[in-house]
């Protein structure tokens, strides 16, 4: 990861920092008093909870140091100058043209994407498919063996 960018919104940072800040403040406080009540019972050659606890602070300081290493190489998603076109960080409306069915999707990079939230990645089959395309345009998107046809109704940015 150390030369690839991570492509994020503002806002997607923001969560990222925040998320590290509680991390670092309350979640290792609560490992460390676990470990010292671990410690407290004795024998730690036999101490489950203390091995449980061990396990806890490695997790949690590999996430610390994962979140740490996405925001140092963080890079804030500009909206394009051109509106008329799928850009990062884009509000798209897309038209299931077999369904007749429309959804809305922001086209976020790969960290920040979340799906049940209607965040796509670029790097998705839908997000890698859009990117650059305009209004009325179509796409056919290679889902497995499933073809989808999405036709773009509309640009947000």
């Amino acid at each position: 990861m150390a030369d690839k960018s991570v492509l994020l919104t503002a806002d997607g940072l923001k969560k990222l920092q925040e998320k590290l800040d509680h991390l670092k403040s309350v979640k290792r406080l609560e490992v460390a008093d676990r470990l010292k009540a671990a410690i407290a019972l004795g024998d730690l050659s036999e101490n489950s909870e203390y091995d449980d606890a061990k396990n806890e602070q490695a997790f949690l300081e590999g996430e610390i140091a994962e979140l740490e290493e996405k925001i140092r190489h963080a890079k804030i998603i500009e909206n394009s100058a051109d509106s008329n076109v799928v850009s990062m960080g884009s509000k798209i409306v897309l038209k299931d043209l077999e369904f007749n069915e429309t959804d809305e999707y922001r086209l976020v990079g790969s960290t920040e994407a979340d799906p049940d939230e209607g965040k796509i990645s670029n790097e998705s089959p839908v997000g890698a498919a859009i990117i650059g395309k305009s209004v009325g345009e179509v796409v056919e998107v290679h889902v497995g063996e499933n073809i989808i046809n999405y036709e773009i109704m509309e640009i947000k940015h």
